[in-house]
């Protein structure tokens, strides 16, 4: 099985600094949805792993949550892409739970659905707790410069344990181009 794993916010749609609160203010990110498409078309299992605070702060329910997911996999699908799995940490940064990138939990709980190590997956995120959570489980490490990977690129430099490029897209065609090799 080849898997991707993607963060959502920034890397799919846009942030916002306020939270993506309904299915309304879920807005993709221009070529997010074709690149989805096509690692689906090359044979990828794509799957979400994200952070929502904004359940733990009450900005939103679960059921909003599910709602914008909802609305993420009908234009995921839509576009001609699949996502395998949408796995998210509805807790905050206090809350001291496993799940919450940085921390590692949510993609162990991937490992542990899909049956495998994420030792060399690619994770695509677009900040410093996306790349951390990877480099914690072995995966591939690759940074976007959209959402806030323009501000991630700052702090970090550019380390050379990081893949980085202009968005998903452009991640998409290079894993696809190393899949045909």
């Amino acid at each position: 099985m080849r898997l991707v794993i993607l963060d959502r916010d920034g890397v799919i749609n846009y942030e916002s600094d306020a939270y993506i609160k309904s299915p309304a203010e879920w807005l993709p990110i221009p070529g997010s949805l074709a690149a989805i498409a096509q690692l689906h078309r090359a044979g990828f299992t794509v799957v979400v792993a994200t952070n929502q605070a904004g359940v733990a702060r009450g900005l939103f329910t679960l059921a909003d949550l599910d709602a914008i997911h909802r609305k993420m996999l009908v234009a995921v699908e839509a576009a001609g892409g699949k996502l395998d799995g949408v796995f998210y940490c509805p807790h905050g940064p206090q809350d001291g739970c496993d799940c919450r990138k940085p921390k590692p939990g949510l993609l162990r709980q991937i490992e542990k659905r899909f049956g495998l190590s994420l030792k060399s997956v690619p994770v695509i995120g677009d900040s410093t707790r996306d790349i951390e959570a990877a480099q914690a489980v072995g995966a591939r490490a690759i940074l976007v410069r959209t959402g806030n990977g323009e501000q991630t690129i700052g702090k970090l430099g550019t380390p050379e344990n990081i893949e980085i490029y202009a968005d998903l897209a452009a991640a998409a065609n290079q894993l696809i181009k190393e899949s045909n090799a």
